[in-house]
């Protein structure tokens, strides 16, 4: 090395250490927007007014709401009934919606997992053999000369070559930081994907069983119902055959009859609708799986609900904790993109062995390496990065807005349920007076028919008022358990208390 050389030497590296270093202070930095999240609502309260302390006495039950209490981890053991429980547990287990949301977290986790890759020096080997055969004129020689084994005017050889390679991608500016907390949004989006099925399966199946039990209810009552208008048309084909009614009134309860025969059908055809979902719910097709038998009254109605606070709520309930990692991905984004406008810088290594026989391939003479640090800055294209950033930040801007309107709408959600609750037990409290009124007055009826005293029009009117009054009742109490079930689901449901147990299969 001559003394011009090592001066020279000297002067690159004097450059580059200041350079080196400046590269590493910026590197702890990254380009874009930090995420923050998104502040909690600020009311503590979610209809306007003073919350709702309790319903009404109603069917012997008044609910009461505990403003910021914590719903319990399994709220459905509530309902106390160990064929819900048997339903519900089948359907965590097989329901697909549910594997697939878990499929998808188990792949998010992945994609996290070899983003981190990029951290690390890329480090890869080769070995290649080969045989070549080039003209001397393309380096100057002749093309009459004569080479070695007879050719003329070219050269043939063999060329063995395994060599290392090592490359590392300085993340001066964090764009491949982005990238990676992009990638960790995306697996919290999926984590609360997975939680979001989780309350819907729980919602639909708590609610189809429900359904079920008012349906079968229904049709026993209206079966009652048939039962007894069959006995006044036989006991009124009696009195027309002794003359002392005329033929008009068997026709008018053969009507009556025949009207509440066709509502039967209905009945039956929603019944077997909700047993056909209820067997898809938990996996199976309907040939396959059977439904429960149960009543309304095999049901018991929760009688303390915990109300989550608007502040908590955003915090648990799984579609808006999705929503803001969806945000999150997006702010990473305008990193990722903004980042893309810097310059990159890789530095890179080889070291290998080339020879031109393979019982020399491994020997010092036969050795090369490389050492490289590469620049690669974007001058202009034609507006592509710019726009590119500025798409992210639009994206954003959506994403917020997703965000809010999520938020709001789950606002609005539990104030809707707050107030059907009230107003199912209005409901239920009047449906169960006008219910024993019906009956007190279809048994007074009866008794005056058979003794002659009242006529045909009374039946008729009292048979009508019995029935509506008994499936009004019905319905009534079934929207009460119905709402109560959507307003856990509403205030978070299961698995932001304990999401080791509803994400343990999305791990394996």
């Amino acid at each position: 090395m001559t003394t011009g050389d090592w001066k020279m030497g000297g002067a690159k590296r004097v450059l580059m250490g200041p350079f080196l270093a400046m590269l590493l202070l910026i590197s702890g930095c990254a380009v874009g927007p930090n995420f923050v999240r998104p502040k909690p609502p600020e009311v503590d309260r979610y209809t306007r007014g003073p919350m709702p302390t309790a319903t009404i006495l109603a069917a012997g039950q008044s609910q009461q709401f505990e403003t910021g209490a914590k719903i319990a981890g399994e709220w459905w053991r509530l309902f106390n009934s160990s064929k819900l429980e048997a339903v519900l547990k089948e359907a965590l287990v097989n329901n697909p919606n549910l594997q697939a949301a878990q499929a998808s977290l188990r792949q998010s986790q992945a994609n996290l997992r070899a983003g981190y890759g990029v951290f690390l020096p890329q480090v890869d080997a080769s070995f290649e053999a080969n045989r070549q055969k080039f003209s001397l004129a393309r380096f100057g020689g002749s093309l009459s000369a004569s080479q070695p084994g007879g050719s003329t005017g070219s050269l043939i050889f063999n060329l063995y070559t395994l060599a290392g390679t090592v490359n590392y991608t300085l993340d001066v500016f964090g764009g491949e930081r982005r990238t990676v907390e992009g990638l960790k949004a995306q697996v919290d989006l999926q984590r609360n994907m997975v939680l979001a099925t989780y309350n819907t399966l729980l919602g639909n199946v708590v609610n189809t069983i429900i359904a079920l039990a008012a349906y079968e209810d229904q049709i026993r009552a209206t079966e009652e119902i048939l039962i007894i208008q069959r006995e006044q048309v036989s006991l009124t084909e009696t009195q027309n055959r002794a003359g002392t009614v005329p033929y008009l009134n068997v026709l008018s309860l053969r009507a009556q009859l025949a009207a509440t025969e066709a509502t039967l059908p209905p009945l039956q055809q929603r019944l077997s609708q909700a047993q056909h979902l209820l067997a898809t719910l938990v996996g199976h097709g309907p040939a396959e799986w059977t439904s429960p038998q149960l009543g309304l009254a095999d049901l018991t109605l929760p009688g303390d609900l915990p109300i989550t606070l608007p502040s908590d709520l955003v915090r648990q309930r799984p579609d808006i904790v999705a929503a803001e990692a969806q945000l999150h991905s997006a702010s990473a984004n305008i990193g990722v993109a903004t980042a893309a406008m810097f310059p990159s810088f890789t530095l890179n290594g080889t070291y290998g062995q080339s020879s031109n026989a393979l019982d020399t391939l491994l020997r010092r003479a036969s050795n090369y390496w490389s050492l490289a640090a590469d620049v690669a800055a974007p001058i202009f294209h034609g507006g592509t990065l710019w726009f590119r950033r500025k798409a992210a930040i639009a994206a954003y801007h959506q994403s917020l807005a997703d965000y809010r309107q999520t938020v709001l709408s789950a606002l609005a959600q539990v104030a809707d349920l707050l107030r059907a609750l009230e107003h199912d037990a209005e409901t239920l409290e009047a449906q169960s007076r006008g219910l024993d009124a019906a009956e007190g007055s279809l048994r007074l009826v009866q008794v005056n028919y058979q003794a002659g005293i009242v006529n045909y029009l009374q039946v008729l009117v009292s048979n009508a008022q019995y029935y509506q009054a008994k499936i009004g009742y019905l319905q009534a109490l079934a929207q009460r358990f119905q709402d109560t079930a959507a307003l856990f689901v509403a205030l978070g449901g299961s698995g932001w208390n304990d999401p080791e147990k509803v994400l343990g299969n999305a791990k394996r």
